[in-house]
């Protein structure tokens, strides 16, 4: 466990917040399973794939990797007779959680010097993209023959885990549209979105098994000065999951994070990324999806309120303006009048 600062923490390295969590560090590849002839209906042993995959990681690599059975995730699709030629048979990933051995090489004497502590962290970075770039390229394209069938393995790195990939998005985003949200003028994100997180680590205990906003709050602080947050139930990953994997709804949490300044925007979402949450006395590891928010959702419905309240003031005021004028009219013309206009010959 690091005891550094967060902001200057190795992706090799896990990180303490509040109530029991830890981030832990991973390297996790998604993949999908393509069968080389395109009429094959026959489903993929699971228990045979995970094993050659299992195998390959540990004989065919600079250094060899254990994954334990539980980190190495696969999914079919419900119905091979229904599927298009150029669907995939099965999706899933691979999470490989003990990464010591990318330590080996950056480990000094001297690291009480902020200057070559900074410099390891850079190194280890380095070391660490660079791997995970190399098990890309060995895995992508494999072929593999289960059970007489040969398949084609496609991996990459998820969208969740690449932070240069989400930095060079939002750069392109603010640079080639006006929508930038910063009080200062320039324009950057403030706001991170997580999904598929255990509802129940993030209530509060006896109470409910609801997420509550004031734990998460205490949570996501030690990131840095939260200025909005929302939580809810994230029933949307059921239901984009429904045919291909088994959740249930109101287990998972979906909590959308405000940061005041860019800088705990930027060192929240990096440490976020390629990492697991992991609650203290259970072995399971949630392996959530984070990414900035390209919705604007807290300035979105912050205009929304605002639009309905002038709407709601412009709608009193012209109740009150109508008033006046009817009581205007009505004095002007008198009772005495209307019966000298009506007896008047």
């Amino acid at each position: 466990m690091s005891n550094r600062p967060f902001d200057s923490l190795p992706p090799t390295e896990s990180l303490e917040l509040e109530n029991g969590l830890t981030l832990v560090p991973r390297v996790k590849l998604s993949f999908t399973i393509y069968p080389t002839n395109p009429t094959v209906t026959k489903p993929v042993d699971e228990w045979k794939l995970k094993l050659t995959l299992i195998d390959f990681l540990q004989t065919s690599l600079s250094s060899p990797v254990t994954v334990p059975e539980d980190d190495l995730e696969i999914r079919r699709v419900g119905d091979l007779k229904k599927r298009k030629r150029e669907d995939p048979v099965a999706q899933g990933s691979i999470c490989i959680r003990d990464l010591r051995f990318l330590n080996r090489t950056t480990n000094r004497s001297n690291v009480d010097e902020e200057g070559k502590e900074e410099e390891d962290v850079k190194v280890l970075e380095k070391k660490y993209m660079d791997w995970r770039k190399y098990i890309v390229e060995k895995m992508d394209g494999m072929e593999l023959n289960l059970e007489g069938v040969k398949y084609r393995l496609n991996v990459a790195v998820p969208a969740s885990d690449d932070f240069e990939a989400m930095k060079k998005a939002w750069e392109e985003f603010y640079a080639f549209g006006n929508r930038g949200h910063s009080r200062s003028g320039r324009q950057e994100p403030d706001t991170i979105v997580l999904r598929g997180l255990p509802s129940r680590w993030f209530a509060e205990p006896l109470v409910s098994s609801k997420p509550s906003m004031l734990v998460t709050h205490s949570i996501f602080s030690r990131l840095g000065t939260i200025r909005n947050l929302n939580v809810a139930e994230d029933n949307d990953l059921g239901k984009e999951a429904e045919e291909i994997v088994n959740i249930v709804s109101g287990l998972s949490c979906k909590i959308v994070v405000q940061f005041e300044k860019f800088k705990d925007f930027y060192n929240a979402l990096k440490v976020l990324s390629g990492r697991s949450l992991q609650k203290q006395g259970s072995r399971l590891k949630a392996d959530y999806e984070v990414n900035w928010d390209k919705d604007r959702m807290f300035q979105n419905s912050r205009s929304h309120t605002q639009e309905t309240s002038r709407m709601s003031k412009m709608a009193a005021g012209n109740y009150r303006s109508e008033a006046p004028r009817r009581q205007q009219q009505i004095s002007r013309s008198s009772p005495d009048d209307a019966r000298r206009k009506r007896f008047k010959d």
